[in-house]
């Protein structure tokens, strides 16, 4: 076998990996919400079913091994990103079908599912390609690519729906021609990844780490202390987040006589994917600084509140029916920077509950509870928001922090966790 040292190009295919893990999960996530809103579809059905997209993602750990067992990752990833480019070009094509819900629905499913494989394959094909010292620093350059993804999404692809819709007076025809282009965009990057990734694991001088029982990692898992009261911390922890971020959308669309804000699909791009996604990288990074000068126990609290708090100038716009750009700018503004300084916390909390023998599966078990607390809410956040209105809503979001604050007591973790200081510990 031939010898391929770690690290090769990997200023080429860490970004053009990451870009690649992003895009996907955000055109589901995302970018599904506002697709249907803008197609007519209910609150209630939009909050019901792309939550249950977020499935894949709960259900991960479960096959992860599989991934380690069953061919290399580079491979996997591969032929994952070739299903996402199938699966969105499903969307685009059967838009203008008479039964377009039934059938993007299930071209989203098969995206999702793909994706969370992809990232499976993708983040362990990471470590192996890497040296240790090259992950630590390459973790900010995947991140950024990540949110660019995030950007493109959000943004870029929003602003030219937007457009398409202007242009044609139909936005039936307007997302098919970009879900289109988007599953165009995924295969560019597939073919990308193909030529740019080095084949690691044919390589005779890299040890590949394959799982030793499948049953044995869940039950070491579930066996680490004060597991019951971290569990139910990580499922809480973005109780009000999940439901806001299905809703956002629909009400800054919804008209003005629907207690909506009456914004455009281009004006909801712009705002969410530029200025939006910025302040969630700038709170990210800031509270990944912030923490390792400090530890974890210093700043749980405040991200916590950062997280949540950011929620009341929703309830505000909707009281309020305040249509400012500026207003709704900056309420969008505070609340990804507050969701991105929050979110750090969270997510040093879960590579903490992860530490141990099994790490990697551990984490993508935390990861799968992560993703469970996202799934359930936003399930029933269509049905609570057209129960409440959007002003009721909101507030209740804004209430959905207290189970996370009043578990925050109980948690066991250092002080000092996550500090420079503790790293080599």
């Amino acid at each position: 076998m031939a010898e391929i040292p770690k690290d090769k190009r990997a200023w080429v295919w860490v970004p053009v990996l990451y870009f690649a893990q992003g895009l996907p999960y955000v055109i589901v996530v995302t970018v599904s919400v506002i697709l249907y809103k803008k197609l007519g579809v209910s609150n209630a059905d939009i909050g019901l079913y792309t939550s249950w997209l977020y499935l894949p993602w709960v259900l991960k750990p479960l096959w992860s091994p599989f991934v380690d067992l069953k061919s290399t990752k580079r491979n996997w990833f591969l032929t994952m990103q070739l299903v996402i480019s199938l699966a969105i070009l499903g969307v685009g094509l059967s838009l203008q079908t008479n039964l377009f819900f039934t059938t993007t629905l299930a071209c989203f499913w098969m995206a999702a599912f793909a994706s969370a494989t992809n990232d499976i394959a993708s983040d362990g094909y990471y470590m192996i390609g890497l040296s240790e010292k090259k992950q630590s620093f390459f973790v900010g350059i995947r991140s950024t690519f990540y949110r660019l993804a995030m950007v493109t999404g959000e943004g870029l692809i929003v602003i030219l729906a937007g457009f398409l819709e202007n242009y044609y007076g139909d936005n039936t025809r307007a997302w098919s021609i970009t879900m289109t282009l988007t599953a165009l965009l995924m295969l560019i990057l597939t073919a990308c990844n193909f030529f740019a990734t080095p084949k690691y694991e044919t390589s005779s001088n890299i040890p590949l780490d394959k799982p030793k029982g499948f049953l044995e990692v869940f039950v070491s898992f579930f066996k680490k202390p004060n597991i019951g009261m971290a569990l139910a911390f990580i499922l809480t922890y973005r109780l009000g987040e999940s439901q806001l971020v299905k809703m956002a959308a629909p009400f800054l669309l919804d008209p003005l006589e629907k207690g909506g804000l009456g914004y455009s699909t281009e004006q909801l791009g712009t705002i969410f994917g530029t200025a939006g996604v910025i302040m969630l990288s700038v709170g990210g990074i800031l509270g990944g600084i912030l923490i390792s000068r400090d530890g974890l126990k210093k700043w749980m609290l405040p991200m916590v509140l950062s997280l949540n708090i950011p929620n009341v100038l929703y309830a505000f716009l909707a009281f309020t029916k305040t249509t400012s750009i500026v207003a709704v700018t900056a309420t969008v503004v505070f609340e990804k920077f507050g969701y991105g300084f929050g979110f750090a916390a969270f997510l040093m909390y879960l590579i903490y509950i992860a530490e141990g023998r099994s790490k990697t599966s551990h984490y993508a078990i935390a990861t799968g509870f992560m993703a469970l607390g996202m799934m359930l809410p936003g399930m029933l956040s269509g049905f609570v928001q057209e129960w409440l209105g959007y002003g009721g809503f909101f507030i209740w979001v804004v209430i959905g922090a207290l189970p996370a604050l009043f578990l925050l007591p109980f948690l066991k973790y250092p002080a000092d966790y996550g500090k420079k200081e503790s790293a080599n510990d």
